[in-house]
């Protein structure tokens, strides 16, 4: 009984007093603060802004992309009928403000002084033989049956040479201000158009928005895809993150700007940093921390930035963190 009693007691001081070479060693030796954390890669998702058929599928899992990297593209053909129809309507529309803008051709207005001529002859006819029937009539020579056909006839051609001369008018004048106000915005309309059909011709191709590798490889050529619908899933070599958390007493030496050593567990290889954020909320311990602290403590999480990141950092990868203390 003694004996185990001796052991219990020895096994007690121990613990005691690695405990306390843990807490010396984590926030006094050196005026160090060691802290813990995972490395933080973020990632991005990438599907089209068009839907269509799938076509072609241009890089696999595990692939190194680069920013502007061609990944996938989508079957065009309704997307290039579609921008002709546009470029059809854009020459209409132009066609059309031209002919406004330049106003009835030469041709057109000699028709019109023409036509003038035309009415105005008739119309000097017409009045002469409504004078000949009054003086007829006066005369009682003339019926008046024809009398009243002179002067119906004399009445149309006077209309007639009216109408010719106000055509005439309208061909010297050209065109009115609306029309051709109205021919900018339907030409206006379908250029935003073209451009419209242009765009999502442009977004039948998936390019990486940044370096990174490629995780999940989603869709295969002939899968027909919404718009949105993810095909790639990346993982962005820039920035690269370090997700710790830090205790209330150590909040006031884990300031945003101040460097950071980051070390993994992976032959030791270490890294450095620079804290970027620090959260103004207070939370609990996540439970895939390991800490020398209570899981039950109170914690603030930080965003430590790397600043010379290579491959070998991992998403969610264990590292610690050592902060120089002021």
């Amino acid at each position: 009984m003694k004996k185990r009693f001796f052991i219990i007691v020895v096994l007690a001081i121990f613990g005691g007093g690695y405990y306390a070479w843990t807490q010396w060693s984590e926030a006094d030796e050196g005026g160090a603060l060691t802290l813990y954390g995972n490395v933080d890669i973020r990632e991005v998702q990438l599907g089209f802004r068009v839907s269509g058929r799938l076509q072609q599928m241009q890089s696999e899992e595990g692939d190194a992309v680069e920013e502007g990297t061609l990944l996938a593209v989508l079957d065009d053909q309704p997307f290039v009928e579609a921008l002709a129809v546009a470029d059809a309507r854009v020459q209409e529309s132009t066609a059309r403000l031209q002919r406004f803008n330049t106003g009835s051709r030469p041709q057109e207005i000699q028709q019109a002084r023409e036509t003038v001529k035309e009415t105005q002859a008739a119309f000097d006819n017409a009045r002469r033989d409504l004078a000949r029937q009054k003086e007829l009539v006066a005369s009682k020579i003339g019926t008046q049956r024809l009398l009243d056909n002179a002067r119906s006839q004399f009445d149309q051609t006077k209309a007639r040479l009216a109408a010719s001369k106000e055509v005439l008018a309208l061909a010297l004048e050209g065109s009115r201000q609306e029309d051709i106000a109205g021919a900018e915005a339907a030409l206006a309309a379908a250029l935003a158009q073209r451009q419209q059909f242009e765009t999502r011709l442009g977004d039948t191709k998936l390019y990486s928005p940044s370096a990174g590798i490629v995780m999940t490889r989603s869709r295969e050529p002939g899968a027909m895809l919404g718009v949105g619908t993810p095909v790639y899933t990346v993982s962005l070599a820039q920035k690269v993150y370090v997700r710790a958390y830090v205790d209330e007493p150590s909040l006031g030496f884990a300031v945003p700007g101040a460097s950071v050593t980051i070390v993994t567990d992976t032959q030791g290889k270490q890294y450095t940093g620079q804290i970027g954020f620090v959260s103004p909320r207070a939370e609990f311990t996540p439970k895939s921390v390991e800490t020398q602290a209570l899981r039950t403590d109170l914690v603030y999480r930080l965003r430590i930035v790397v600043t010379n990141a290579d491959e070998f950092l991992r998403q969610g990868m264990p590292v610690t963190v050592v902060l120089l203390e002021n």
